[in-house]
């Protein structure tokens, strides 16, 4: 007889999960995972960028972590997460060094390569805060269905950068909390008004690292709905159904 688990914290579900490895067109080598379904085939892709390596972000950035431990199995989504350039996790240090959002666009490069290569349908880049700046700036360089900005800082994207969007075809959303430390939503709405396309999300109460079991379903759940909304809504507990 099988035993329900709470799906909150570090919990991690059932999935096909694989160390991979990105080569840069620099020659750098990154580390980082894919997870799959377990016994499916994915949907859709999620390409993880995480946030400022300088102040503690990496692949297992908790909100990162926890789509790439629930997603899979709740949603039928593939999470491909990896370390920038010089940056250390527990699955291993990335080559080189931190490159201001600028030779970070090698490692985005590097990642979409392998859901090239691996044929991983539908893919949606997904980036919070420092990883929102990489995302905007190159994102638009590639073949993504979308892109969904988790407490988008903007500091390193100029006018022009965020304009680029509102020629593209791909699904573009922003997720502005309500108290973020960088952008909040009315200056957010002045932000991107270059690009009307945007749809900004404001998430009453939300803070800039979204802490907390409540804004992690909160954003995942935003994922999820534009990613593959007929999963929704996302259980709270987990016997091993899928």
């Amino acid at each position: 007889m099988s035993t329900a688990i709470e799906i909150r914290g570090g919990v991690e579900l059932p999935a096909r999960r694989e160390d991979i490895e990105l080569v840069t067109d620099d020659g750098l080598t990154l580390v980082g995972e894919l997870a799959l379904p377990l016994d499916r085939e994915p949907v859709a892709t999620i390409v993880a960028l995480h946030p400022l390596p300088t102040h503690g972000g990496f692949m297992d950035s908790h909100i990162i972590r926890k789509a790439a431990g629930r997603l899979p199995a709740l949603a039928d989504i593939a999470v491909l997460r990896f370390n920038f350039r010089g940056v250390t996790s527990p699955r291993g240090t990335s080559d080189g060094e931190f490159g201001h959002g600028v030779d970070e666009r090698l490692d985005f490069a590097a990642a979409m390569d392998l859901v090239a290569e691996r044929g991983l349908p539908h893919p949606w880049a997904v980036g919070w805060s420092f990883g929102t700046e990489v995302a905007l700036k190159y994102g638009v360089q590639h073949p993504l269905d979308g892109v969904i900005l988790l407490s988008p800082p903007l500091h390193r994207t100029s006018e022009e950068e965020i304009e680029a969007w509102s020629h593209s075809a791909a699904t573009v959303v922003a997720l502005i909390p309500e108290f973020d430390d960088y952008l909040r939503p009315a200056e957010a709405a002045e932000r991107f008004a270059g690009a009307p396309n945007v749809e900004l999300v404001n998430v009453e109460g939300g803070k800039h690292l979204w802490v907390g079991e409540t804004q992690t379903s909160r954003v995942l759940t935003e994922i999820v709905a534009r990613i593959n909304p007929g999963a929704l809504p996302l259980p709270t507990t987990w016997t091993g159904q899928g």
